[in-house]
């Protein structure tokens, strides 16, 4: 199951400390204005290094396209690409071999398999991301032509929550902040609140929330891909993910019905909603509101601190990890929730086309 999407489809490939990651993408369509200094920005803002509260790990991530692409446009055939790995500390992880570090994928892998690639986690390790970062930046040039705009921003670390909503936020100024939070006064105490889980050998996780706006009305399917349900999919699938939730989402439930009911208003460019407690999407089916939903993040399991566990033998053991690893996966994972959002967006995008045949 390394394939992603109906239409729209990614199929990745690549392991942390192997000798790149890539993927395939199939089912973009032709003509499409291949933007690659904006698809470069988009992994930047994904690579390790890029700030002082990320991994210190320096890796180019340079993308190198291999087909599909020809005079800057899409040719409707499948695009390959590959983002070569360039500073792999793989001894760092000789002392693992055998061992099942807690809240990992090693056991689960070890038991499906019969074996793993200890460094850096292997195939369960999130730069595999890196193939989605990329597909997603293709997916949000094919939305530009129906003005869909995707964004995500850093809403909680810890205990440390931004009290606005995202109608309040300019959204815009996101990558302004290291912790890529676009309040500025919240962003400082989340970075702080970073760095005090770095000096403590530690780590902190939280929530992002996503935007999606200028998806029309009829987005979706009623039964087993609604919109809702395949974003929640794409999302719960990003390593380190451990909940979604879309519009009103669990605070909703607090609600009664008259209070949470959307009603239909007459609007300038046609029917609107008084509310969006919906979060954009009803029956499955966009009706055209913004479509927002919020990711929640777990402390990143991998601590710089002694741990117990047991080995393959069944032997209790105390690990020590060493490595260079993130004391918080957000700012670094905001890119990539874009990128799923962008990628389930794009598949129902095309398969929208296919009622309008």
């Amino acid at each position: 199951m390394n394939t992603f999407g109906r239409i729209f489809r990614l199929t990745s490939f690549g392991e942390s400390h192997g000798r790149g990651i890539g993927g395939i993408i199939d089912g973009c369509p032709p003509g499409i204005e291949i933007d690659l200094e904006y698809i470069q920005n988009e992994l930047s803002r994904r690579r390790p290094g890029q700030s002082k509260i990320t991994t210190q790990r320096m890796e180019p991530d340079k993308v190198e396209f291999l087909s599909g692409i020809f005079e800057g446009k899409s040719q409707g055939t499948p695009i390959a690409f590959i983002v070569w790995n360039k500073d792999q500390h793989s001894g760092d992880y000789n002392n693992l071999k055998d061992v099942f570090r807690p809240s990992h994928a090693d056991y689960t892998y070890q038991k499906k398999y019969g074996t793993r690639d200890h460094r850096g986690g292997g195939r369960s390790s999130a730069r595999e991301t890196i193939a989605r970062v990329v597909a997603g930046a293709i997916a949000r040039l094919v939305l530009r032509k129906a003005g869909v705009q995707v964004f995500a921003y850093v809403s909680q670390v810890g205990e440390i929550e931004l009290a606005k909503g995202y109608q309040e936020l300019d959204l815009t100024l996101t990558d302004q902040s290291i912790v890529r939070c676009p309040d500025q006064e919240t962003a400082e105490k989340m970075i702080a609140r970073i760095e005090e889980a770095g000096r403590d050998h530690d780590t902190v996780g939280g929530v992002i929330t996503g935007v999606v706006r200028g998806v029309p009305a009829g987005w979706g399917e009623p039964v087993f891909n609604k919109l809702h349900a395949d974003l929640g999919f794409g999302m719960l699938g990003i390593n380190a993910v451990k909940g979604f939730e879309y519009g009103s989402g669990f605070s909703g439930t607090r609600l009664s019905g008259s209070q949470h009911n959307d009603i239909f208003i007459k609007g300038e460019e046609g029917i609107k909603t008084k509310t969006n407690h919906s979060g954009g999407i009803q029956g499955g089916i966009s009706n055209g509101e913004d479509i927002y939903f919020r990711v929640a993040f777990k402390p990143i399991a991998t601590l710089l601190k002694e741990q117990k566990t047991v080995d393959q033998y069944e032997n209790e053991v105390v690990i020590n990890p060493k490595g260079r690893h993130d004391p918080c996966v957000l700012p670094r994972a905001v890119p990539i929730v874009e990128a799923m959002a962008a990628l389930v967006l794009a598949d129902h995008y095309l398969m929208q086309q296919l009622y309008t045949l």
